[in-house]
């Protein structure tokens, strides 16, 4: 796999705005920089490994990845989530 610069550059800052926006959603907040970026960036591998295995495809484009990458990431917040509440009792 041969990324050119601007490949990466666009998943960054497509891992940016996904965990920025799940933050938001699940938790009401983000988490700095860097984790709303891991966030996103493993939320986009997640929602590509699960979603269309649902049948669910929601285009082309930049909005519709990181729509795409926004859903993966809230469902990885919410598995955090879960493995978090258990943990406190």
């Amino acid at each position: 796999m041969n990324l050119s610069n601007e490949s990466l550059l666009v998943i960054l800052l497509v891992g940016i705005v996904a965990g920025w926006l799940a933050g938001k959603v699940v938790r009401g907040s983000g988490f700095g920089l860097l984790g709303d970026l891991l966030i996103g960036v493993v939320g986009a591998f997640i929602a590509s490994l699960l979603l269309p295995r649902l049948g669910i495809r929601l285009g082309t484009g930049i909005v519709s990845e990181i729509v795409f990458s926004a859903l993966g990431a809230i469902i990885l917040l919410l598995i955090i989530g879960l493995f978090r509440r258990r943990r406190l009792f």
